[in-house]
């Protein structure tokens, strides 16, 4: 599907990811662009330059409730679900978060499928795979669930919940629907709720404040962190393609330990503190592996995406756009 003069609607659209989406439909042309949100975990602020433009409009509506869906979404050709609990939410509310999370999803495709909507890119997650033991992870593992903890096993089932009713709409009604298995995701705007995000913007935070950073364990944890520019160009990607009923990793293929992150952040602010290791009560963790190996040769593949961002480049635009926040 074309992006440039066509209209597409945005699903947690005031959110991270879906403002750097909305940034990039704007750059390709989209002739416009719903901004479909209902405020619950983010504002308006940080987003008043893309509100500047005409052809975003602002909606304040929920996926719970599907007469809020059908009505915006009158002429549009696609959409981007982007709206969904993440693992810190799910842990304070999870009989919220499965509403939103599968039942929110059951909604976007239905009102897709009566409004004529030709494709869905659904926002998923590598949390799909769980635990995964030491090895290449590409879109065959299986959700490997016993080691987890209730938060972060609640939102990956959650997250492969969504995909099977993309591929059943698919298949069914025809609404092309591919799912994107993020990585970390990270970048301009960030917020306080990813649960392996946080390391970077709350180390930062503690940094400028003179105090030493607390990293869990000893610091070897590690995950694939990618920016969340790299992530919208996906979603773009997989929009224009003709690729329908598949899940995609969308990861840097590069593991980077806490212990390098910090590096990298105390590196940029010049700082010479040392973090204080030792797990913190009460936190959620989702996993604490050493070792992780996102395959991306599928995406590479199918849509011809792969990753354009460093860590090392990455982690200066957030830290720049963090200082401009004063």
């Amino acid at each position: 599907m074309q992006i440039k003069g066509n209209k597409f609607m945005v699903t947690g659209g005031v959110s991270l990811i879906g403002s750097h989406v909305t940034e990039q439909l704007l750059e390709a042309g989209a002739s416009e662009v719903v901004l479909f949100d209902n405020y619950s975990l983010g504002t308006t602020e940080m987003i008043g330059h893309i509100l500047e433009d005409s052809r975003v409009k602002l909606v304040r509506g929920d996926i719970t409730r599907m007469n809020e869906l059908y009505d915006a979404l009158e002429g549009t050709s696609g959409i981007f679900a982007i709206a969904g609990f993440l693992t810190l939410p799910f842990s304070a509310n999870p009989a919220l978060g499965l509403t939103v999370n599968a039942l929110g999803h059951v909604n976007v495709l239905e009102a897709a499928r009566y409004r004529g909507v030709g494709k869905v890119i659904f926002s998923s997650s590598v949390a799909t795979y769980g635990d995964p033991e030491p090895g290449p992870i590409d879109e065959s593992r299986p959700f490997r669930f016993h080691t987890m903890t209730p938060p972060g096993v609640l939102y990956g089932s959650t997250k492969i919940i969504g995909e099977q009713l993309g591929r059943l709409y698919s298949e069914r009604y025809g609404v092309q629907s591919v799912s994107l298995r993020y990585a970390t995701v990270y970048g301009e705007r960030q917020h306080y709720r990813g649960v392996n995000a946080l390391y970077i913007i709350d180390t930062y935070d503690k940094l400028m404040r003179g105090e030493r950073p607390q990293i869990p364990g000893d610091g070897s944890e590690v995950h694939d962190y990618i920016h969340v520019a790299d992530v919208a160009r996906a979603n773009l990607m997989a929009m224009e393609s003709d690729v329908t009923a598949e899940a995609l990793n969308v990861a840097t293929g590069q593991a980077t330990s806490l212990n390098r992150l910090f590096q990298i952040i105390a590196g940029i602010v010049g700082s010479d503190l040392t973090p204080d290791y030792g797990d913190k009560a009460g936190a959620v963790r989702v996993t604490t592996s050493s070792e992780l190996d996102f395959s991306i040769g599928k995406i590479k593949q199918m849509i011809g995406w792969e990753p354009q961002v460093s860590i090392e480049d990455g982690i200066a635009r957030l830290i720049a756009w963090r200082k401009a926040q004063g």
